[in-house]
């Protein structure tokens, strides 16, 4: 069973905690929000099992609880 995540860009404030712990995972755009790298936050591509730990820690460090997880594809 795979893991996908978003960006709730709403929430989001671009601090970069996500993208210094899981710099595979997740980008800040031009606007210094960030944003899913593999899917362009779209939540549809399961996270590779080699960055299950990485997005965890991503999770942990987001100040805004902006990264959202889910078993299944947010786009379902």
């Amino acid at each position: 069973m795979g893991k996908y995540a978003i960006i709730h860009r709403e929430s989001c404030i671009g601090c970069g905690n996500c993208e210094v712990v899981a710099p595979e995972l997740f980008e800040l755009d031009e606007e210094m929000i960030a944003f899913m790298k593999l899917d362009h936050n779209q939540g549809s591509i399961p996270i590779p099992k080699g960055n299950i730990d990485f997005l965890e820690e991503a999770v942990e460090e987001c100040p805004t609880e902006s990264i959202k997880v889910s078993d299944q594809p947010f786009n379902k």
